[in-house]
């Protein structure tokens, strides 16, 4: 297993480009000089071309299964339903954040009886403010609404994301496995959310670059933009201790001096940090986040003991849990039984440590609270190291067998990681 230096050598300058990417470069005569915009676009267009084709198609299967059924005309507005199917894209999580975009917070903790499972009123305070900042400062800029916004925001950070996921991908297996893995993050189970008014795509968008720049060993860059992704989503723990744990190894082995990495090490928690207390200071109860979580969303750490009784029950067919929704929870199980071969795929391309941290905590983040077990498929979104050892091995499939490897999951997205979260799920 690779250290934070990741694939560079202890001994190379810091930021100099390997063999691999030395290849990659231009050769002289192109008229493109590396770094230029136009190298850019050589670089990441086939990867966002291609992701890009491949969520508009799943998006427009969405949109036909609803305007099939009809199921949202139905529901509360919010909760799946709405005046038009695209308005589904802006219910459950994407109400709170379009409140939040226009109102701001008032953080309480205001008791709630009657309920044997909810001790408190729902806040907005359970959600961190990045992209609902974000999506006020598209809304000033453009003079779109909340709700326009959030898409707005939403694409354009899933955009980022698969950047940043062909990135990591070209580094460990080439050109053609980027593409793929890009691919990939668009189809995964759970990827509805990419595309609707959720903060899913921001965060692995910084992500995964936070994890490009310590493979990379641009600490700072790194440090800084895991310290942003701590105002973005809770779950930024995972990747807060996966670049602090590289800076650490590499202080140790003096690899890239002590500056650089210390530097990273001390300013990656502040932001997830400086919200928690934030919200601590205006409940006037230091634990008042979490205590939120807990008593008006039910979601707590309790080591997987929820998880594996969920995994029972659905196994064998009782539905009487907490939450139950079947086709999300057996979708979830589908993810789980392949869990084991991704990490495997994953382990054969010799990941660097920050990968397997990160991949590691997100999974153990997702696997071990109390949540809807149908959401897992979401929860381990992040997750996309999962994936670049799969298409580093399908990287030597010819491109038509690809196209049809890939043709039935193109369409059946829009269906499994779309309709089934959000209608016939709670995402």
């Amino acid at each position: 297993m690779s250290t934070a230096s990741s694939t560079a050598s202890s001994s190379a300058e810091p930021g100099a480009p390997t063999t691999q990417e030395t290849a990659q470069q231009p050769e002289e005569g192109t008229g493109r000089a590396p770094g230029r915009f136009g190298e850019l676009v050589d670089r990441f267009a086939p990867a966002l071309g291609a992701y890009a084709v491949v969520k508009a198609i799943g998006l427009t299967v969405f949109l036909m299964l609803l305007e099939h059924t009809g199921d949202y005309l139905k529901k509360q507005a919010g909760r799946g339903g709405g005046t038009h199917a695209w308005d589904v894209l802006g219910t459950w999580d994407g109400v709170w954040y379009q409140r939040i975009a226009e109102n701001g917070y008032d953080p309480q903790l205001i008791p709630l009886h009657g309920f044997p499972l909810a001790t408190y009123y729902e806040n907005s305070a359970a959600f961190f403010p990045l992209y609902p900042w974000l999506m006020r400062l598209v809304g000033a800029v453009t003079g779109l609404g909340p709700y326009g916004s959030g898409i707005v925001v939403s694409v354009l950070a899933s955009l980022v994301a698969a950047a940043g996921i062909f990135a990591i991908a070209e580094r460990l297996g080439g050109f053609r496995a980027g593409v793929i893995a890009a691919v990939i993050w668009g189809l995964f189970p759970g990827s509805g959310v990419e595309w609707a008014v959720y903060s899913d795509s921001l965060f692995v968008a910084l992500s995964a670059w936070a994890c490009y720049c310590v493979m990379t060993r641009r600490w700072l860059a790194a440090g800084l933009i895991a310290l942003v992704a701590g105002l973005n989503r809770p779950t930024a723990a995972a990747l807060i201790a996966a670049v602090s744990i590289a800076a650490l190894v590499a202080l140790i082995r003096r690899t890239d001096g002590v500056a650089r990495p210390l530097t990273a090490m001390l300013i990656t928690p502040w932001g997830l940090i400086g919200y928690v207390a934030w919200v601590g200071w205006r409940m006037g109860d230091w634990g008042g986040y979490f205590k939120l979580q807990r008593g008006a969303w039910n979601r707590y750490f309790d080591f997987g003991a929820s998880t594996v009784r969920t995994i029972m029950d659905v196994i064998t067919g009782h539905w009487d849990f907490w939450q139950s929704n079947p086709v999300p929870d057996l979708i979830a199980i589908a993810l789980l039984i392949a869990l084991p071969g991704l990490l495997v795929l994953l382990w054969r391309v010799r990941p660097p440590l920050v990968l397997w941290v990160y991949t590691a905590l997100t999974l153990f983040t997702a696997l071990s609270s109390n949540q809807i077990f149908g959401n897992i498929s979401r929860y381990l979104l992040p997750a996309f190291p999962l994936f670049i050892g799969l298409a580093v091995v399908l990287r030597r499939v010819r491109t038509s067998s690809l196209v049809g490897l890939f043709a039935m999951p193109v369409i059946a997205a829009g269906w499994y990681a779309g309709y089934a979260l959000f209608e016939l799920g709670i995402p």
